[in-house]
């Protein structure tokens, strides 16, 4: 718990607690926030905290508090850690219970020991961790409001850096607030909480709180306030010392009260703060003064035995030693053992002992807690500080180990360099370290690249295999280096001729299937897909024949997915899926991998029942395992949204996207969340418009801007922007491969908009034909097949291409429905609908009608807003009762309310711009003119301006001069009278038309 000072009433930090205090009402009323509270050293962080924490139980809610440690990173999780081990003190509390329900929160705590189902290691487990403590609050919270505090940031370690950042992004709704707290004066410019802090601050519900120093008046109530000034200070001789005190403190609390003290224990105030603490450390006896030496070696905290074995003394000498240091506020007690006041005073203590005092008591406490068990990272501090370099590497390589299997890389990296930077010193090092140096620097390389660092792991197995002979170890570094590179999207020639090495070094053996579909997997990357299949089929042989079950797994992936590259049919690839799922491998990681692959192969091939009931078991796999935000648990939870988002369940789809963060920070937050606009845009919804503003820096990352942009593309169509979305049309065409099959569907979306524009001519057949090359080729040649929805787009693509020339016949945009019958609901009502204009203009009412009210009680039962409200608009011009309005009773969110979304008009891009009789008509002189140009002219014939026709039609004032321009050229004429002339003489009128359609 937040060390308490006497002080009852929180004196100059109204305004600062307010601010706190509006984070912890805006958790509790279901909108998570998080603060940030900054200050010098005493300045009284930990006790504007404290009275948070008080206010928050006075409220209900569940406090936890968590303190990091100046360990230099050795004790990975350790705030998280310390909040757990205080809530398990109460099994049956909500925290508790929450906890023991998670192996991987329950490693934390002292005494748990997992089975080996538990054994994931690096950034698996890690994945793991923070998926579970995002659980755990999310539970917690459902019942009772959290505020999780996070003490001394400053001394964080990576991994606890990392879980702040990724907890503060992820939580929206829940009702949580988590407080850090940290000192300005220590960071330095280089400092590694700099950089988060800075991001942290740009996120919304971030509230940032830096404490000043005290005002003179704040300082002297203060000072009032404390127990021996408790009714005020009296007599001119006190007046004149709190005067000095305030002057010298400079509004820094804790060093006013320190002056105060030793002010009154001696006539002369000492010079610095180191020199005030060490003062009142001074004052006391000889025995006492030693344990209060010997606890500053423990830390800010040691155990009441821990001490009493440390100095040797017996329990009544040091009861009454204790009893002296705590009567003077120097220690306080708590129920196991004593902490300092405040991390200075440990601080000045530490720094004032001499430097064999140092070191001796460092050895002490590394045999004391190697008796009683204690952390191998606290070890390894400890030894180290003794200078004792055999215990420090046997303690640092446990350390190491320790901290990969509680999900902490970073922490782990450093503990096994650490080790490897003393092995050449400390003779027997191996038996020591129970492993050879390159098992040690393999373990450190894979814990760099489980943290992200694949650079200084790639470095790491380079130097590694320069300087190994044996070509067992050769091969192994070889696999790792060119898996490594393939992760971080490395040297391609690098890490096929690693990969290649480790095949021909390797023997018969795990090692070998391993190395063979790495290899597999290097060739893929550079597109040599046949030599790619026949090294998988390879490493399947092997893996089948050395019984190595996570191997074979991963084979049957690696093949299944080079098949459905280069197969001329999907059933091999899902047979191969299908038996890499049959059976647990002994990895989840692969067991995910597998059966994301089989769902979107299902999904990607039109058998979307199939595919919903794998993402579902997927999904159940890996929140069972606390895997849901692994790479592959994320992969099944968008493919899981997206095979709803396709079979029109858009409820589901989007009760989903409800855990797709909108905060982004990451590049695999970015994508995660960009799936979510598909109904979020479906819908109108106005977040889409936030969720687009967090994306837009992510979009360089090819997925994302793909994803991202083409739905802003798709929103911008419906606010009637088609410049706007050829912009993004335009950049994701330039970030694709020409051969990519999303290039398809992105081009369509641009010929929606060119046929909205009416521009024909180069820009269409452009985007059509690069929709037919990605159709026919893949990345080494014709494409083998397309998939049913890559046929269905392409066949959207071509009725578009016909609808921007006006040749759109009903025909055409039958096939492109037809198409999406596989089960695509949104996507075949989007083509039904323009098959109902193409049968108005042809004058086939009767059926256009009939098509009409089909796609119209689709798009109510989505709740497809912009679409609906389009819908509505072509039925009213065509003068089509809506049946959704008429008894007809529909689902979804927005189904029956005829409101436009807010920020989305009612009525959108279109091309129905008259009545059936009008498009029947189609006069001959304006034959050459789209639709859309036939609906502008008819409004400029009546004599209004480019604003007011933009105003009526919902489309921006550059995108009617565009129209008018074209309509101009196309009637040979050149100005705005004779062409208004030619549509009175024509008979073309604005009818019924009152505002944009499609």
């Amino acid at each position: 718990m937040v060390a308490r000072t006497p002080q009852k009433v929180l004196i100059g930090r109204s305004a600062e607690l307010d601010r706190l205090v509006g984070v912890l009402d805006a958790a509790a009323a279901g909108l998570a926030g998080v603060a940030l509270v900054g200050g010098d050293a005493g300045i009284g962080k930990t006790r504007i905290v404290t009275e948070l924490c008080d206010l928050a139980q006075r409220r209900g809610f569940v406090t936890l508090v968590g303190q990091c440690a100046e360990l230099g990173d050795a004790l990975p999780y350790l705030p998280l850690a310390d909040a757990l081990r205080g809530a398990a003190a109460d099994p049956g509390g909500p925290v508790g219970t929450a906890t023991a329900a998670r192996p991987a929160l329950r490693r934390l705590l002292p005494g748990d020991e997992s089975g080996p189902a538990e054994a994931t290691t690096g950034g698996l487990a890690q994945q793991r961790l923070f998926g579970s403590v995002l659980d755990m609050l999310s539970e917690v919270a459902g019942r009772q409001p959290v505020l999780f505090v996070f003490e001394d940031l400053h001394w964080a370690d990576r991994s606890t850096r990392d879980l702040l950042v990724f907890l503060t992004r992820m939580l929206q709704r829940e009702r949580v607030c988590l407080v850090g707290t940290y000192r300005t004066d220590d960071l330095h410019r280089r400092h590694p909480l700099r950089p988060v802090l800075a991001g942290l601050r740009r996120l919304p519900l971030v509230t940032s709180v830096e404490l000043p120093p005290l005002r003179d008046d704040e300082m002297a109530e203060y000072l009032a306030a404390l127990d021996r000034y408790g009714e005020g200070a009296a007599g001119s001789a006190a007046e004149r010392g709190l005067t000095t005190v305030i002057e010298r403190a400079g509004g820094n609390p804790f060093f006013a009260e320190e002056l105060l003290a030793a002010g009154a224990e001696r006539a002369r105030l000492p010079g610095t703060l180191a020199d005030l603490l060490l003062a009142r450390v001074e004052a006391l006896s000889d025995t006492a003064r030693q344990v209060l030496r010997v606890a500053a070696v423990a830390g800010r905290r040691v155990g009441h035995d821990l001490l009493r074995d440390a100095t040797g003394l017996g329990d009544l000498p040091l009861e009454d030693a204790l009893r002296e240091i705590v009567s003077r506020r120097l220690l306080t007690a708590g129920s196991d053992g004593y902490a300092f006041r405040h991390a200075l005073l440990q601080e000045a203590v530490y720094d004032d002992l001499l430097p064999g005092e140092r070191t001796r008591l460092h050895t002490t406490f590394a045999a004391l807690l190697a008796e009683r068990g204690g952390s191998p990272a606290e070890l390894a501090h400890h030894h180290l500080a003794g200078h004792d370099l055999p215990g420090a590497l046997r303690a640092s390589v446990e350390a190491g180990r320790l901290a990969a299997g509680l999900g902490a890389p970073a922490e782990a990296h450093r503990h096994f360099e650490r080790a490897l930077e003393v092995w050449d010193q400390v003779p027997g090092a191996e038996q020591l370290a129970g492993e050879s140096r390159a098992r040690i620097a393999l373990a450190s390389s894979a814990a760099a690249a489980a943290g992200g660092d694949y650079h200084r792991a790639a470095e790491q197995l380079r130097r590694l295999r320069r300087e190994a002979s044996d070509p067992v170890l050769i091969a192994e570094t070889g696999e790792r280096l060119s898996y490594y590179l393939a992760d971080a999207g490395g040297d391609e020639a690098e890490a096929t001729t690693a990969a290649r090495e480790a095949v021909d070094l390797a023997p018969h053996s795990p090692l070998l299937a391993r190395a063979l579909a790495t290899y597999a997997r290097a060739l893929s990357r550079e597109y040599r897909f046949g030599e790619a299949a026949t090294t998988a089929s390879r490493a399947l042989e092997v893996a089948q024949a050395t019984g190595a079950r996570d191997a074979e797994a991963s084979a049957l992936v690696s093949l299944a997915v080079i098949d459905e590259e280069i197969g001329s049919s999907v059933e091999r690839a899902v047979d191969l899926l299908t038996r890499a799922t049959r059976r647990p491998s002994g990895d989840l990681s692969i067991d995910l991998r597998a059966r994301f692959n089989l769902a979107r192969i299902h999904y990607e091939n039109g058998a979307l029942s199939l595919a919903a009931r794998i993402t579902e078991d997927g999904v159940r796999l890996a929140g069972e395992t606390g895997l849901a935000w692994s790479t592959f648990g994320t992969d099944l939870r968008f493919l899981h949204y997206l095979v709803h988002y396709a079979d029109g369940d858009w409820d589901t789809a989007e009760r989903l996207a409800g855990g797709f963060g909108v905060r982004v920070g990451t590049r695999a937050e970015a994508q995660l969340s960009s799936f979510a606009l598909f109904v979020e845009v479906g819908r109108g919804r106005p977040g889409a418009d936030e969720r687009l503003r967090w994306l837009s820096r992510f979009w360089p990352d090819t997925l994302v801007g793909y994803m991202a942009r083409g739905m802003a593309a798709e929103q911008a169509l419906w606010r009637g922007d088609p410049h706007t979305a050829l912009d993004h049309v335009d950049a994701i065409i330039a970030a694709l491969e020409p051969f990519d099959p999303s290039v398809i569907r992105i081009a369509a979306t641009g010929l929606w908009a060119l046929a909205d524009l009416g521009r024909t001519g180069e820009p269409c057949d452009d985007l059509l034909r690069r929709a037919r090359w990605a159709a026919e080729n893949g990345p080494n040649g014709p494409r083998a097949r397309l998939g049913p929805e890559g046929v269905a787009w392409l066949a959207r693509a071509e009725a578009e291409w016909h609808r921007a020339h006006g040749t759109a016949d009903p025909e055409v945009w039958r096939r492109a429905t037809a198409a999406f019958g596989f089960g695509f609901v949104y996507e075949e009502a989007r083509s039904r609908w323009r098959l109902a204009e193409s049968l108005l203009r042809t004058g086939d009412r009767a059926a256009a009608r009939a098509e009409w009210e089909r796609t119209v009680r689709v798009a109510a039962t989505l709740g497809a807003r912009p679409f609906l409200e389009t819908l509505r608009s072509v039925g009213a011009r065509a003068g089509f009762p809506d049946p959704t309005t008429t008894g007809h009773t529909t689902t979804g969110a927005t189904a029956t309310t005829t409101d436009p979304a807010p920020g989305v008009p009612g009525a959108r891009n279109g091309t129905a711009g008259m009545n059936g009789q009008e498009a029947a008509r189609e006069p001959g002189r304006l034959a050459a003119l789209t639709a859309r140009e036939r609906e502008v002219l008819a409004h400029v014939a009546d004599g209004l301006a480019n604003r007011e026709i933009g105003e009526r039609l919902f489309i921006s004032q550059k995108t009617v001069s565009v129209h008018v321009s074209n309509i101009l050229a196309k009637l040979g004429v050149t100005s705005r009278t004779q062409a208004a002339a030619i549509a009175l003489q024509e008979g073309l009128s604005t009818g019924s038309a009152g505002g944009n359609t499609v």
